[in-house]
């Protein structure tokens, strides 16, 4: 379809000159943060708001710093040749995360286990890992994946098994006001997938039977 008029030409011409759909804004997170306090009627410049802003974007920089990391870099930092072929478990992994959705945190604990296949990795990187990728913008369900994954990838064990047990404050704070309520996902690669004992091991273990 041509352009018909000169209307439709200076819509193109406006296209054309726009700013990209996710072009970085030369605008501070602090100041985003200013701009939403005066929305909801606040002062941004009485003495307990003064300097919100710029506290508020030092920890979300925090917060989303996993972007800034890679997962080969922290486990390759740390592999080791082992003649060991048992499960190895890290469990009871602490998280604080974002959801996605609302930016209210969810947080709970994370269970890892692995076998390996002539690897291991550094018992310290595992629960790196799991800050890595819960020092982003973020989903359970994507959070308990990646972690998997990544040992998967870089490691290439026999299995991995991953459950994540996440408290949220989405649910507990606005919406259906739960708070108590737990949220519990998991993902089984390799042996922890195809071994029924395997993964019944697994999960007594993180149950403490």
């Amino acid at each position: 379809m041509g352009i018909r008029n000169d209307s439709d030409r200076k819509r193109v011409e406006e296209l054309m000159l726009a700013e990209p759909v996710g072009a970085p804004s030369s605008e501070s997170i602090a100041d985003s943060m200013r701009k939403i306090l005066h929305s909801i009627g606040e002062d941004a410049e009485r003495d307990g708001l003064r300097h919100t802003p710029e506290r508020f974007e030092k920890a979300f920089r925090f917060l989303t710093s996993g972007y800034g990391q890679d997962p080969e870099k922290i486990l390759n930092a740390a592999m080791f040749t082992v003649a060991y072929d048992q499960m190895v478990l890290v469990k009871d992994i602490e998280f604080y995360s974002l959801c996605e959705h609302h930016l209210l945190p969810f947080f709970g604990r994370c269970h890892v286990a692995y076998i390996p296949d002539k690897k291991v990795v550094g018992l310290s990187k595992i629960p790196r890992l799991v800050n890595m990728f819960a020092r982003r913008l973020q989903i359970q369900e994507r959070l308990t994946n990646q972690v998997a994954n990544a040992i998967q990838d870089k490691i290439s064990p026999l299995g991995v098994g991953v459950v994540v047990e996440g408290r949220h404050l989405c649910m507990a704070m606005r919406g259906v006001e739960k708070e108590s309520s737990q949220t519990v996902t998991s993902a089984m690669l390799g042996s922890f997938k195809d071994n029924p004992k395997t993964r019944e091991e697994f999960l007594s273990l993180v149950h403490g039977k």
